[in-house]
């Protein structure tokens, strides 16, 4: 691995690790962790020759001591050493092509100092230094520059005089030339931006490990942990060295069918389903729209069941429109117009909540799910049936014995869609929905904690038969949303699609995935009584605060909350809580300005309390976010979400030690205590709600 000998000679010998400076300098070592890790390449520093920065080719980096005196400046320039040295080792024979790994090199170091925080861009404004120029003056490199420019082949003082670009190397570099943490936030949406400051998206996380933050956000998203991005970076180095060996379509389809066919193995799912990534849940609902279009000749009526727990988008991609100003594949378009190709449908919305904020009881829900359904099949229309097992609140519908009454019925023309997005259930749920000819809609970015916008579509073989078997072809705006390369190869009515590949959605999906197969690997018994144990702790520790309110108190109004056998679809996961001020609800305003205070570190406004508070106020706790609910059904307000996500219980099971186990989850249950006592602090301190 790689010796980060920089610090180990350098501590006791330097100036730069004076008190005022150490602070600074641990923050940017935490990100010098997402630079790769090359096996047998050491980093050496010099004091003889301060100014100088060296790759000596698959052995080691060599930066001067005037560097390290720059934490920022050394960590720019060794991300590019590092980068370098990972596509040489990737070159196996053909080690003469330097200007490859040079162009690499270069284009990831931009990206890199692009997602640097605000505070370390200013560290480098005044610093005139031949990369930190570079890169911060030229946006469009190209194999040309890069064979012209001698200062890059003075880095490592290899002749490029004879070297060529090769033509086949162009996908490998606009496609994994990219810092790991870039494709985790590639191929989405806006949403997944980071802002200059606190480098969060719109969901309060990172691509790259948050580990500062205690996260118990899963019923929302979560940044990548340690673990699965360590795993997904390495995946990119073999995507890079198996790319330039087999050749790149090879190798990414390659990655692409055993990313789904691990899943299959994970789920244990059939081998004649088909998995269809997305690169989002909503992603997802418009793939089942186009989808709908081809297997049925009818007029289509969607009957969207939990509509207000939904993804906000879902309704609109369920009418094939455009649901965001930018899709995944980066094209401009407008929100809420209508996507080419796709037909006028109707939509039936079955809100879980009336028009006064009242849950509704199973009975309500179930009467108006058959309701619709039973006016649809009147008018001689295909029903789509969107299902909810669970919702962000941790709700489902309708109830298994109206479906059982609608699978009864005959000659009905319905297809069962099961919105599993948060992915809280066992293997064995979602084999028994496929076996009924369900299609399964998930992510793994919730329950499993993977990087947010990793979406999933399951097909039983019934339906995919149906779709390979048709003649028409997908929508044609589908060109702006979906690569071919995302749909089963199988299927005709892709190939209109456009070419390429979505990295980004392969990577999260990756993590997702590493996440997933640790998470199994605990002992079942173990595992069930961790999630049991963690669960009923959140539970009670909710209910013994006097200023949260949970809305779950009343689960009669929720199915299948009562079996006696243990599943994660019938355990309680997601603990969403009302917070008072005085016995007064807080606004709506209030809630989200309270969910953004508890992910930050406060300690700036407490620099004369007690230790203990100001370490209180320090820690950042990120939980679910924000969702608008009336408060006794009368008030507008918000509910934040303490949730159960995989890592509570993979991340406790460690070297097979089951007193460790236990001890590692009660480890995470003060962790809700210090969250729940920082709500507390911030209720008593109304000007932070306020400022």
């Amino acid at each position: 691995m790689t010796n980060n000998a920089l610090i180990e000679n350098q501590y006791r010998r330097t100036s730069l690790f004076e008190k005022e400076n150490v602070n600074y300098l641990v923050r940017v070592l935490k990100r010098f962790n997402t630079v790769p890790k090359v096996n047998n390449i050491n980093i050496i520093t010099s004091t003889s020759e301060p100014n100088v920065f060296k790759i000596v080719p698959n052995k080691s980096i060599v930066i001067g001591s005037l560097f390290l005196a720059q934490p920022v400046l050394a960590l720019v320039y060794l991300r590019y050493g590092i980068e370098w040295q990972l596509w040489y080792k990737a070159l196996n024979n053909e080690k003469q092509h330097t200007v490859l790994c040079d162009l690499a090199a270069l284009e990831v170091t931009r990206i890199f100092y692009r997602l640097l925080p605000k505070t370390d861009k200013e560290k480098l404004e005044n610093l005139h230094y031949f990369l930190i120029d570079l890169i911060k003056n030229n946006n469009d490199f190209t194999a040309e520059y890069v064979l012209k420019h001698n200062d890059l082949q003075a880095f490592h003082g290899l002749n490029s005089a004879h070297n060529v670009f090769n033509d086949a190397w162009k996908p490998i570099i606009e496609n994994l030339a990219k810092p790991t943490e870039y494709l985790l936030m590639s191929g989405g949406d806006l949403r997944l931006n980071i802002d200059e400051i606190e480098l969060l998206n719109k969901y309060g996380c990172r691509p790259f490990p948050r580990p500062d933050a205690f996260t118990f956000a899963s019923s929302t998203a979560t940044s990548v942990s340690n673990f699965a991005f360590d795993k997904t970076d390495k995946v990119r180095s073999i995507l890079i060295r198996n790319s330039l060996k087999n050749g790149f379509k090879n190798a990414t389809i390659e990655f692409s069918e055993l990313l789904k066919d691990t899943l299959k193995k994970i789920l244990r799912l059939n081998d004649e389903c088909e998995i269809i990534f997305s690169p989002s849940g909503t992603d997802s609902s418009l793939q089942i729209a186009a989808i709908t279009q081809i297997i049925s000749k009818k007029d289509i009526t969607h009957v969207l069941v939990a509509s207000d727990e939904t993804g906000s988008g879902v309704p609109a991609a369920l009418k094939g429109c455009h649901f965001e100003n930018t899709t995944a594949l980066n094209y401009p378009v407008k929100k809420g117009d209508k996507i080419e190709g796709f037909r006028d449908i109707d939509l039936i919305k079955i809100p879980f909540r009336d028009e006064n904020g009242a849950l509704k009881t199973t009975r309500q829900l179930d009467d108006e799910v058959f309701n619709a359904i039973s006016k649809t099949y009147a008018l001689g229309r295909h029903v789509v049936l969107h299902t909810m097992d669970q919702s962000k609140l941790g709700y489902q519908s309708p109830s298994e014995q109206l479906m059982q009454t609608l699978g009864k019925q005959k000659n009905a023309s319905i297809q069962v869609i099961v919105d599993a997005a948060q992915l809280r259930l066992d293997p064995a749920d979602i084999q028994k929905y496929l076996n009924k000819g369900y299609i399964v809609s998930i992510t793994g970015s919730k329950y499993f904690t993977g990087p947010p916008y990793s979406g999933a579509l399951i097909l039983p073989k019934s339906v995919s038969k149906l779709i390979r078997s048709a003649k028409n072809t997908l929508p044609e705006g589908l060109t702006q949303y979906y690569n071919h390369s995302d749909w089963p190869t199988s299927w005709c009515c892709s190939n209109n699609l456009s070419e390429g590949y979505n990295f980004g959605s392969y990577m999260r999906w990756n993590a997702a995935i590493v996440e997933m197969e640790r998470y199994f690997r605990t002992p079942i018994l173990y595992r069930n009584m961790g999630i049991e144990m963690f669960c009923n702790f959140v539970e009670d520790s909710i209910n013994d605060a006097t200023f949260l309110e949970p809305i779950y108190a009343d689960e009669a109004k929720t199915d299948n909350y009562h079996s006696k056998e243990f599943g994660l679809r019938n355990i309680r996961t997601i603990f969403p809580f009302f917070i008072l001020k005085n016995n007064k609800v807080l606004s709506v305003d209030e809630v989200k300005k309270l969910y953004t205070l508890l992910n930050s570190d406060l300690s700036e406004h407490f620099q004369d309390a007690p230790l203990e508070i100001v370490r209180l106020a320090a820690q950042k706790c990120h939980i679910g976010q924000a969702v608008n609910v009336k408060y006794n059904n009368a008030v507008e307000s918000a509910i934040l979400r303490i949730s159960l996500g995989a890592r509570v219980i993979s991340e406790s099971w460690v070297n097979r030690d089951i007193s460790l186990f236990f001890r590692n989850i009660e480890t995470q249950m003060n962790q809700i205590t210090i969250i729940i006592k920082k709500i507390e602090l911030i209720l008593g301190h109304p000007k932070l709600l306020n400022n």
